[in-house]
This record gives structure tokens, C-alpha cells and sequence, in this order.
């Protein structure tokens, strides 16, 4: 059974930093791209970054290029300079790697539970 777990979520000044992790367990790891999305209140969930394990592939929203960073392994998501608009809940997301991925969060089969982040101003 696949399982995602987030972690690291929190509350910061905007123009600070925060480091998110996904503990990930239940599929062959080295197959499959791993993605970060967000959810904000009142709008739809939204693709952040996803590493694809398969191949090494990175893809990032234009929102976040130059300031968050997913490393591979564990994708753990790396926030820097945040913003206020960044206040959101973050998912963890899997799919599998050997095949077309992008960053809409239909595409993706496998969720966390999510991690809430929030920028203060």
C-alpha cells in the first residue's frame, strides 16, 4: 500500500525559509516521480514541483522558480524567500515515473494528507 507522509510545515515571516519532506513507503521508489502541490482557501489545488526518480527530471511552477528547490531521493522541497501568496496547504503526491508526468494534480494517483504552510506578512 502506498503511503505519504509530509512533514515540516509551519509558520514564517515572509522572506524566510522552510524545508518540507515526504516520507514515502509502498512502491518501487526508483519508478516513480515524486510532486509537491498546494492548496490556498477558496482555490484550486495547484502543482508546486515534482522530481521524477525515473528518469531525474525537475519541473517547477512559475510561482515558485529561483526560490523553492525539490531534491531527489525524498523530494524534499526546499522553500526560500516566501511569500505571503505562498500560505497553503501542501500535499505530497506520487505517480508513476515511466510515463508522461506534468504538474496537474489529476495526473497524480497517490496523496498525503498534507502540511499546512503559512507566510506571515
Amino acid at each position: 500500500e502506498v503511503h505519504l507522509v509530509e512533514s515540516g510545515g509551519g509558520l514564517v515571516q515572509a522572506g524566510g525559509s522552510l524545508r518540507l519532506s515526504c516520507a514515502a513507503s509502498g512502491f518501487a521508489f526508483e519508478d516513480y516521480a515524486i510532486g509537491w502541490f498546494r492548496q490556498a482557501p477558496g482555490k484550486e489545488r495547484e502543482g508546486v514541483a515534482y522530481i521524477n526518480n525515473a528518469d531525474g527530471s525537475r519541473e517547477y511552477a512559475d510561482s515558485v522558480k529561483g526560490r523553492f528547490t525539490i531534491s531527489s531521493g525524498s523530494a524534499t522541497l526546499r522553500m526560500t524567500n516566501l511569500k505571503p501568496e505562498d500560505t497553503a496547504v501542501y500535499y505530497c503526491a506520487a505517480t508513476y515515473g515511466l510515463g508522461y508526468v506534468e504538474l496537474r494534480p489529476s495526473t497524480w494517483g497517490y496523496w498525503g494528507q498534507g502540511t499546512q504552510v503559512t507566510v506571515s506578512s
